[in-house]
C-alpha cells in the first residue's frame, strides 16, 4: 500500500502551500497529492480563499516534477462532460502523464445553489456521473464521437490530444451500492470515502460491495483497486502528539475528549503506532490511502509519516 496526501482548498490554502506540500510528500515517499473539488467552505466563509481544483492541477502540473496529481474527486457537475475531459487531458499532458482522474457525483448543495447550478436528487447526480464517463472515456479514445444521453450529449466531437496516458486512470470515490457499481464497470480505482468511521469497518463493507459490484458486471474484483480515505493526526512523539490534539482542539473551541471522540475513524498516535495502524490496513488488502492531515501541520504531518510512506 502506499500513500497520498489529501489537500481541501477550500480551508484557506495558498498554491505556494499546495506546491510545498506537493514537494515535501514527493521527498517522502508519499505517491500522490489529491486536491478536493470545491468552491468554497461555507456561507460565512466570506475572505476564506478557495483556490479551483482543476487550475491547481495545471499549475502543479509544472511546478512538480514525479508525484502523481489528481482531484478526489472531481464534481461532474461543475463542468460539462466534453469540457472536463478536455482539462483532463490537457493536464495530463502538461504533467508529463501523471494525472488520477478522480470523478464523483457532486454533494455540496450549498455550492450548486450560491452558484447557479441545479441541484438534482441523488439518483439523477449519479446519472449524470454515468454520462460523464460515457463521454470523457468516448473523447479519449475515439477519432470522432457522439453521445446522447438523458443529461449530456456530444455530436461528432473530434477532441486532441488525447491523454497521454492509456488508458488515464480512473477513479471513483464514494460509499454507496450503485456507485460502486459505476466503479466496477468504469474505474481502474475505487476510493472508500467517509472518514468519520472505523477503517476497518469501512474496508470490510467496501470489500463486500465490490466483489458484489465486480460480479455483476462479469469483472475480477482483483483488477479493480482499492483506496481509504483516512484523516490522521499524527507526530513523532507522544508529547507532540498530545499538544497537537490540544491545539487543534482549542481551535475548533471543543474540550479535547470531546473532540477526540468525535474522530473515531481518525489515524492518531506517534509515528510508530501510525505505521502500525496503516500496516494493518495495507494487510486488510488496501492499495492506497489518501492522507488528510490537519490544516497548517501538513508539512509535519508529512515528515512525520515519511518512513510510513517509504515502508511500502
Amino acid at each position: 500500500m502506499d500513500l497520498g496526501v489529501q489537500i481541501e482548498p477550500q480551508f484557506g490554502f495558498s498554491y505556494t502551500s499546495i506546491r510545498d506540500i506537493a514537494r515535501a510528500a514527493d521527498g517522502a515517499g508519499f505517491t500522490r497529492l489529491w486536491v478536493s473539488d470545491h468552491l468554497f467552505l461555507n456561507q460565512g466563509a466570506v475572505a476564506l480563499d478557495c483556490l479551483e481544483a482543476w487550475t491547481v492541477l495545471a499549475a502543479l502540473a509544472r511546478d512538480t516534477e514525479r508525484i502523481r496529481i489528481g482531484p478526489m474527486v472531481s464534481c461532474q457537475s461543475y463542468r460539462s462532460p466534453a469540457l472536463l475531459a478536455k482539462i483532463a487531458a490537457g493536464v495530463d499532458h502538461m504533467s508529463g502523464g501523471r494525472l488520477e482522474f478522480g470523478v464523483g457525483a457532486g454533494w455540496k448543495s450549498v455550492e450548486y445553489k450560491a452558484y447557479g447550478y441545479d441541484y438534482p436528487e441523488d439518483g439523477v447526480r449519479v446519472t449524470q456521473l454515468v454520462e460523464t464517463l460515457e463521454i470523457c472515456t468516448r473523447l479519449w479514445t475515439q477519432e470522432r464521437s457522439t453521445y446522447h444521453g438523458k443529461h449530456y450529449r456530444i455530436e461528432d466531437a473530434v477532441f486532441a490530444p488525447k491523454p497521454m496516458q492509456k488508458p488515464l486512470p480512473i477513479w471513483i470515490g464514494g460509499t454507496k451500492p450503485r456507485v460502486m457499481r459505476i466503479a466496477a464497470k468504469w474505474a481502474h480505482w475505487f476510493n472508500m470515502s467517509n472518514p468519520g468511521a472505523s477503517p476497518m469497518d469501512r474496508i470490510t463493507e467496501m470489500k463486500a460491495g465490490i466483489a458484489g459490484a465486480c460480479k455483476a458486471v462479469g469483472r475480477d474484483p482483483a483488477t479493480l483497486k482499492t483506496s481509504l480515505f483516512v484523516v490522521a493526526f499524527v507526530a513523532p512523539t507522544q508529547k507532540e502528539v498530545n499538544a497537537l490534539i490540544s491545539d487543534l482542539a482549542a481551535r475548533a473551541a471543543t474540550p479535547r475528549d470531546e473532540w477526540l471522540a468525535a474522530r473515531p475513524g481518525a489515524i492518531i498516535g506517534t509515528t510508530d503506532e501510525a505505521g502500525e495502524k496503516f500496516r494493518a490496513i495495507a494487510k486488510a488488502g488496501i492499495d492506497h490511502a489518501n492522507v488528510m492531515l490537519p490544516y497548517g501541520y501538513e508539512l509535519a504531518g508529512v515528515k512525520a509519516l515519511a518512513q510510513v510512506a517509504r515502508d511500502r
